[in-house]
Protein backbone atom coordinates (compact mmCIF):
# COMPACT_ATOMS: atom_id res chain seq x y z
CA UNK A 1 0.00 0.00 0.00
CA UNK A 2 3.07 2.47 0.92
CA UNK A 3 4.42 1.71 -2.65
CA UNK A 4 0.88 2.16 -4.54
CA UNK A 5 0.72 5.51 -2.85
CA UNK A 6 4.75 6.74 -3.25
CA UNK A 7 3.99 5.86 -7.18
CA UNK A 8 0.86 7.82 -7.25
CA UNK A 9 2.44 10.67 -5.93
CA UNK A 10 4.85 10.42 -8.55
CA UNK A 11 2.47 10.08 -11.01
CA UNK A 12 0.86 12.66 -10.27
CA UNK A 13 3.64 14.78 -9.87
CA UNK A 14 4.87 13.76 -13.29
CA UNK A 15 1.32 14.72 -14.62
CA UNK A 16 1.38 18.10 -13.07
CA UNK A 17 4.52 19.21 -14.90
CA UNK A 18 2.80 17.78 -18.53
CA UNK A 19 0.09 20.03 -17.16
CA UNK A 20 1.29 23.27 -16.73
CA UNK A 21 3.44 22.49 -19.54
CA UNK A 22 0.53 21.80 -22.27
CA UNK A 23 -1.41 24.34 -20.84
CA UNK A 24 0.96 27.22 -21.57
CA UNK A 25 0.86 25.60 -25.39
CA UNK A 26 -2.58 25.50 -25.61
CA UNK A 27 -3.51 28.87 -24.52
CA UNK A 28 -1.64 30.53 -27.35
CA UNK A 29 -2.96 27.67 -29.70
CA UNK A 30 -6.28 28.44 -28.54
CA UNK A 31 -5.80 32.02 -29.65
CA UNK A 32 -3.62 32.80 -32.58
CA UNK A 33 -3.67 28.96 -33.88
CA UNK A 34 0.19 28.98 -33.10
CA UNK A 35 2.20 25.49 -32.13
CA UNK A 36 4.58 27.14 -30.20
CA UNK A 37 7.85 24.90 -30.38
CA UNK A 38 9.93 27.55 -28.83
CA UNK A 39 7.91 26.97 -25.75
CA UNK A 40 10.94 24.64 -24.26
CA UNK A 41 13.15 27.29 -24.43
CA UNK A 42 11.06 29.32 -21.41
CA UNK A 43 12.38 26.45 -19.52
CA UNK A 44 16.10 27.30 -20.06
CA UNK A 45 15.92 30.82 -19.90
CA UNK A 46 13.90 30.34 -16.89
CA UNK A 47 17.06 27.93 -15.41
CA UNK A 48 19.80 30.45 -16.46
CA UNK A 49 17.86 33.17 -14.83
CA UNK A 50 18.11 31.12 -11.82
CA UNK A 51 21.54 30.53 -12.28
CA UNK A 52 22.63 33.71 -12.76
CA UNK A 53 21.11 34.95 -10.29
CA UNK A 54 22.25 32.32 -7.11
CA UNK A 55 25.45 32.54 -8.95
CA UNK A 56 26.08 36.45 -9.09
CA UNK A 57 24.04 38.56 -6.50
CA UNK A 58 21.30 36.99 -4.81
CA UNK A 59 22.73 34.38 -1.97
CA UNK A 60 19.35 33.20 -1.29
CA UNK A 61 18.38 30.29 -3.13
CA UNK A 62 14.29 30.80 -2.59
CA UNK A 63 14.59 34.62 -3.96
CA UNK A 64 16.06 33.03 -7.47
CA UNK A 65 12.83 31.05 -7.71
CA UNK A 66 10.59 33.87 -8.76
CA UNK A 67 13.57 35.51 -11.08
CA UNK A 68 13.35 32.23 -13.03
CA UNK A 69 9.51 32.46 -13.04
CA UNK A 70 9.89 36.05 -14.11
CA UNK A 71 12.44 35.47 -16.80
CA UNK A 72 10.15 32.79 -18.56
CA UNK A 73 7.11 35.33 -18.72
CA UNK A 74 9.83 38.04 -20.19
CA UNK A 75 11.39 35.85 -22.32
CA UNK A 76 7.83 34.99 -23.94
CA UNK A 77 6.86 38.72 -23.79
CA UNK A 78 10.09 38.73 -25.94
CA UNK A 79 9.66 36.06 -28.35
CA UNK A 80 6.06 37.12 -29.22
CA UNK A 81 6.91 40.63 -30.11
CA UNK A 82 10.01 40.01 -31.97
CA UNK A 83 9.12 36.51 -33.62
CA UNK A 84 5.66 35.96 -33.54
CA UNK A 85 3.66 39.15 -34.16
CA UNK A 86 5.12 39.79 -37.75
CA UNK A 87 4.21 36.05 -38.61
CA UNK A 88 0.52 36.35 -37.16
CA UNK A 89 -1.82 36.17 -40.20
CA UNK A 90 0.52 33.51 -42.00
CA UNK A 91 0.13 30.45 -42.21
CA UNK A 92 0.31 27.12 -39.79
CA UNK A 93 3.64 26.08 -41.19
CA UNK A 94 5.23 29.35 -41.30
CA UNK A 95 4.31 29.71 -37.12
CA UNK A 96 6.09 26.53 -36.93
CA UNK A 97 8.72 27.16 -38.91
CA UNK A 98 9.43 30.35 -36.68
CA UNK A 99 8.48 28.25 -33.81
CA UNK A 100 11.35 25.92 -34.33
CA UNK A 101 13.93 28.84 -35.78
CA UNK A 102 13.04 30.46 -32.09
CA UNK A 103 14.30 27.45 -30.60
CA UNK A 104 17.43 26.91 -32.36
CA UNK A 105 18.55 30.47 -32.02
CA UNK A 106 18.05 30.36 -28.08
CA UNK A 107 19.71 27.39 -27.47
CA UNK A 108 23.03 28.42 -29.92
CA UNK A 109 22.84 31.59 -28.06
CA UNK A 110 23.21 29.84 -24.43
CA UNK A 111 25.49 27.49 -26.12
CA UNK A 112 28.11 30.51 -27.86
CA UNK A 113 28.02 32.67 -24.68
CA UNK A 114 27.50 30.55 -21.33
CA UNK A 115 28.15 26.95 -22.36
CA UNK A 116 27.56 23.68 -23.82
CA UNK A 117 27.66 21.80 -20.87
CA UNK A 118 25.50 22.02 -17.32
CA UNK A 119 25.57 24.08 -15.14
CA UNK A 120 24.76 23.73 -11.86
CA UNK A 121 21.85 25.55 -9.75
CA UNK A 122 20.80 25.56 -6.02
CA UNK A 123 17.85 25.43 -5.30
CA UNK A 124 16.29 25.63 -1.65
CA UNK A 125 17.62 22.62 0.70
CA UNK A 126 13.50 22.41 1.72
CA UNK A 127 12.45 21.28 -1.98
CA UNK A 128 14.79 18.08 -1.49
CA UNK A 129 13.35 17.48 1.66
CA UNK A 130 11.43 14.39 2.71
CA UNK A 131 7.92 13.94 3.89
CA UNK A 132 7.14 11.31 6.56
CA UNK A 133 3.44 10.44 7.48
CA UNK A 134 4.14 7.59 9.87
CA UNK A 135 5.90 5.12 7.99
CA UNK A 136 5.03 6.79 4.12
CA UNK A 137 8.07 8.58 3.14
CA UNK A 138 7.21 10.82 0.15
CA UNK A 139 9.52 13.43 -1.49
CA UNK A 140 8.30 17.46 -0.82
CA UNK A 141 9.10 18.22 -4.34
CA UNK A 142 6.69 15.54 -5.75
CA UNK A 143 3.95 16.65 -3.64
CA UNK A 144 4.90 20.48 -3.62
CA UNK A 145 4.58 20.14 -7.59
CA UNK A 146 0.85 18.61 -7.53
CA UNK A 147 -0.52 21.39 -4.81
CA UNK A 148 1.11 24.26 -6.82
CA UNK A 149 0.18 22.77 -10.24
CA UNK A 150 -3.44 22.86 -9.03
CA UNK A 151 -2.77 26.16 -7.44
CA UNK A 152 -1.65 27.60 -10.67
CA UNK A 153 -5.00 25.84 -12.34
CA UNK A 154 -7.32 27.03 -9.86
CA UNK A 155 -5.95 30.69 -10.66
CA UNK A 156 -5.85 30.61 -13.94
CA UNK A 157 -9.59 29.46 -14.33
CA UNK A 158 -10.10 32.43 -12.07
CA UNK A 159 -8.51 34.60 -14.69
CA UNK A 160 -10.13 33.53 -17.80
CA UNK A 161 -13.71 33.64 -15.63
CA UNK A 162 -13.63 36.67 -13.44
CA UNK A 163 -11.04 39.44 -15.34
CA UNK A 164 -11.80 41.32 -18.64
CA UNK A 165 -8.34 40.32 -20.21
CA UNK A 166 -9.66 36.56 -19.29
CA UNK A 167 -13.11 37.17 -21.00
CA UNK A 168 -11.34 39.05 -24.24
CA UNK A 169 -8.94 35.58 -24.48
CA UNK A 170 -11.83 33.19 -23.93
CA UNK A 171 -13.97 35.05 -26.96
CA UNK A 172 -10.67 35.36 -28.86
CA UNK A 173 -10.33 31.68 -28.91
CA UNK A 174 -13.96 31.83 -30.82
CA UNK A 175 -14.27 34.60 -33.01
CA UNK A 176 -11.03 37.10 -32.76
CA UNK A 177 -12.46 39.38 -35.39
CA UNK A 178 -15.73 39.88 -32.97
CA UNK A 179 -13.46 40.78 -30.33
CA UNK A 180 -11.82 43.31 -32.56
CA UNK A 181 -15.01 44.81 -32.93
CA UNK A 182 -15.93 45.49 -29.51
CA UNK A 183 -12.69 47.62 -28.96
CA UNK A 184 -10.23 45.02 -27.89
CA UNK A 185 -7.11 45.43 -29.23
CA UNK A 186 -5.45 41.84 -30.56
CA UNK A 187 -1.78 43.21 -29.06
CA UNK A 188 -3.53 42.56 -25.57
CA UNK A 189 -4.96 39.97 -25.80
CA UNK A 190 -2.65 37.88 -27.36
CA UNK A 191 0.51 39.52 -25.51
CA UNK A 192 -1.42 38.34 -22.07
CA UNK A 193 -1.84 34.68 -23.53
CA UNK A 194 2.28 35.01 -23.92
CA UNK A 195 2.80 36.28 -20.97
CA UNK A 196 0.53 32.97 -19.34
CA UNK A 197 2.13 31.13 -20.95
CA UNK A 198 5.77 32.12 -19.50
CA UNK A 199 4.17 31.44 -16.14
CA UNK A 200 3.19 28.59 -16.37
CA UNK A 201 6.76 27.51 -17.95
CA UNK A 202 8.22 29.12 -15.20
CA UNK A 203 6.77 27.55 -12.29
CA UNK A 204 6.85 24.53 -14.23
CA UNK A 205 10.85 25.00 -14.59
CA UNK A 206 11.23 25.31 -10.77
CA UNK A 207 10.43 21.84 -10.26
CA UNK A 208 12.25 20.81 -12.97
CA UNK A 209 15.37 22.18 -12.24
CA UNK A 210 15.10 21.41 -8.49
CA UNK A 211 14.80 17.56 -10.11
CA UNK A 212 17.77 18.00 -12.41
CA UNK A 213 20.12 20.30 -10.47
CA UNK A 214 21.45 21.52 -14.01
CA UNK A 215 20.13 23.84 -16.44
CA UNK A 216 21.67 23.35 -19.92
CA UNK A 217 20.79 24.82 -23.50
CA UNK A 218 18.61 22.04 -24.87
CA UNK A 219 16.87 21.01 -21.54
CA UNK A 220 13.88 22.17 -22.96
CA UNK A 221 13.68 20.07 -25.74
CA UNK A 222 12.16 17.07 -24.18
CA UNK A 223 9.42 18.95 -22.26
CA UNK A 224 7.92 20.63 -24.49
CA UNK A 225 7.59 17.83 -26.93
CA UNK A 226 5.75 15.97 -24.05
CA UNK A 227 3.81 18.72 -23.81
CA UNK A 228 2.56 19.04 -26.90
CA UNK A 229 1.87 15.24 -27.42
CA UNK A 230 -0.06 15.93 -24.16
CA UNK A 231 -1.76 18.85 -25.96
CA UNK A 232 -2.81 16.74 -28.82
CA UNK A 233 -4.11 13.59 -26.68
CA UNK A 234 -6.53 15.84 -25.00
CA UNK A 235 -7.22 17.99 -27.97
CA UNK A 236 -4.99 20.69 -29.62
CA UNK A 237 -6.61 23.57 -28.56
CA UNK A 238 -8.58 22.72 -25.18
CA UNK A 239 -7.63 23.65 -21.90
CA UNK A 240 -9.53 21.30 -20.20
CA UNK A 241 -8.23 18.35 -22.34
CA UNK A 242 -4.20 20.17 -21.84
CA UNK A 243 -4.46 19.65 -18.42
CA UNK A 244 -5.88 15.87 -19.21
CA UNK A 245 -3.52 15.01 -21.72
CA UNK A 246 -0.81 16.33 -19.27
CA UNK A 247 -1.86 14.09 -16.35
CA UNK A 248 -2.67 10.93 -18.29
CA UNK A 249 0.63 10.83 -20.19
CA UNK A 250 2.40 11.39 -16.97
CA UNK A 251 0.63 8.46 -14.73
CA UNK A 252 0.93 6.30 -17.75
CA UNK A 253 4.27 6.77 -17.78
CA UNK A 254 4.71 5.93 -14.42
CA UNK A 255 2.87 2.86 -14.49
CA UNK A 256 4.75 1.66 -17.24
CA UNK A 257 7.88 2.69 -15.49
CA UNK A 258 6.51 0.66 -12.73
CA UNK A 259 5.16 -2.48 -14.49
CA UNK A 260 7.80 -3.33 -17.43
CA UNK A 261 10.27 -5.67 -16.92
CA UNK A 262 13.59 -4.18 -16.86
CA UNK A 263 14.88 -4.92 -20.14
CA UNK A 264 11.36 -3.33 -21.60
CA UNK A 265 11.99 -0.52 -19.81
CA UNK A 266 14.29 1.49 -22.42
CA UNK A 267 11.49 1.00 -24.49
CA UNK A 268 8.69 2.85 -22.44
CA UNK A 269 8.35 6.58 -24.08
CA UNK A 270 7.72 4.26 -27.58
CA UNK A 271 5.28 1.95 -25.68
CA UNK A 272 3.66 5.40 -24.59
CA UNK A 273 3.75 7.41 -27.76
CA UNK A 274 2.46 3.96 -29.44
CA UNK A 275 -0.65 4.36 -27.44
CA UNK A 276 -1.07 8.03 -27.97
CA UNK A 277 -1.55 6.85 -31.35
CA UNK A 278 -3.88 4.32 -30.96
CA UNK A 279 -6.05 6.65 -29.09
CA UNK A 280 -5.82 9.27 -31.68
CA UNK A 281 -7.03 6.75 -34.17
CA UNK A 282 -10.29 6.27 -32.70
CA UNK A 283 -10.52 10.12 -31.23
CA UNK A 284 -9.09 12.09 -33.98
CA UNK A 285 -9.45 15.68 -32.30
CA UNK A 286 -8.21 13.89 -28.91
CA UNK A 287 -10.17 13.55 -25.81
CA UNK A 288 -12.01 16.58 -25.44
CA UNK A 289 -11.20 18.30 -29.26
CA UNK A 290 -14.01 19.86 -31.26
CA UNK A 291 -15.05 17.87 -34.00
CA UNK A 292 -14.92 19.97 -37.29
CA UNK A 293 -17.22 18.23 -40.10
CA UNK A 294 -15.43 18.66 -43.12
CA UNK A 295 -17.62 17.19 -45.74
CA UNK A 296 -17.16 14.74 -48.67
CA UNK A 297 -13.68 15.22 -50.43
CA UNK A 298 -13.66 15.64 -54.36
CA UNK A 299 -11.67 13.38 -56.01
Amino acid sequence: MEYFIQQLVNALSVGSEYALLALGLAIVFSIIGLVNFAHGELITVAGYAMFFAATTWLPNPWMALPIGIGGAALAAIIFEKVAFRAIRNASTNTGILTAFGVSIVVQNIFVIFVATRPKPVQTPAFLSSMIEIGSLTVPTLQVLETVVTAIAIATLLIILKKTTIGMAMRAASKDFMAVRLMGIKANWVIQSAFIISGLLAGIAAVFIISRRGAVDPFMGSVPVLKAFVACVLGGLGSLQGAVIGGVALGVFEVLLQVTLPQEITAYRDAIVFGVVGLVLVAFPQGLLGRKVELGDKEA
